[in-house]
């Protein structure tokens, strides 16, 4: 774990991915944030053994293989499964789970939940702002600096090492697409692996929402557009296969 003056960074290996942690303790003595960050990820590493389905003795496998009911897991199952409910209303059924082969997966919402959670702890714990990057999945409270905001980059689908657009985040950020996982995105209604965008990125106050959201929109493009156009507090980016661009008009682009 770095620390500076200001802000103390922190990398940690989980649920697949590197999360990164930038975090500005403000008052708060080092040793409590750096505490604070254990903490976090000891939040993420508890997540990553319950949700995890490349684990056949997890909880979430259990239950779709059908070794296990709801009562018998931990409560956290049950509320995910809820999100994961209320996910597949708001998107109209493009984001959907139990549409996956094998019993229901919410590998396509947990992760967001899971920053969700660290980022709470991290709150929690009297810090004046943080970061927390899930492998592309963005979670953020606070400012790095005064007058000044999260700035998120959006990884271009076809440009290496080059950025399609650069966000202000005072919420979540969450990015899917075609370039990093095309052929496992399934479209729910008719079974089919499809995408209607290259790069998919939702904004929100919920990075767990947010994360559906984004996986929705990659594979239903433009009418999923018009779906997080209509809901309080989120916006929409996507480049289509083509290469053209859409938005919902209230995306916090930098400047």
């Amino acid at each position: 774990m770095d620390s500076g003056i200001d802000v103390i960074r922190h990398s940690e290996n989980v649920m697949g991915t590197v999360v990164s942690f930038a975090v500005v303790p403000g008052n708060s003595p080092a040793r409590a944030a750096a505490a604070a960050v254990e903490s976090a990820c000891a939040v993420l590493h508890e997540a990553d053994r319950t949700f995890s389905t490349w684990d056949p003795q997890s909880p979430v496998s259990r239950l779709r293989r059908g070794a296990a009911s709801l009562s018998d897991l931990p409560a956290e199952v049950a509320g995910v499964l809820e999100f994961c409910e209320s996910a597949r209303k708001a998107s109209a059924g493009w984001f959907d789970p139990w549409a996956i082969e094998g019993g229901v997966d919410p590998t396509g919402l947990v992760k967001g939940w899971a920053v969700d959670q660290a980022v709470a702890v991290l709150r929690e714990a009297g810090m004046d702002a943080a970061m927390v990057n899930g492998g592309g999945d963005v979670a953020v409270f606070g400012v790095p600096a005064p007058g000044q905001g999260w700035r998120i980059g959006i990884r271009h689908p076809w440009r290496a090492g080059s950025l399609a657009a650069i966000v202000v985040a005072t919420g979540a950020v969450a990015t899917s697409g075609s370039y990093e996982r095309g052929s496992h995105l399934l479209n729910p209604f008719t079974g089919d692996l499809a995408s209607k965008a290259a790069s998919a990125t939702v904004t929100g106050p919920s990075l767990a929402l947010a994360d559906a959201l984004a996986t929705a929109l990659a594979v239903g493009g433009d009418e999923v557009l018009a779906i997080v156009a209509g809901l309080d507090g989120y916006a929409g980016y996507l480049i289509r296969p083509d290469g053209t661009e859409a938005d919902t008009g209230n995306v916090a682009f930098a400047s």
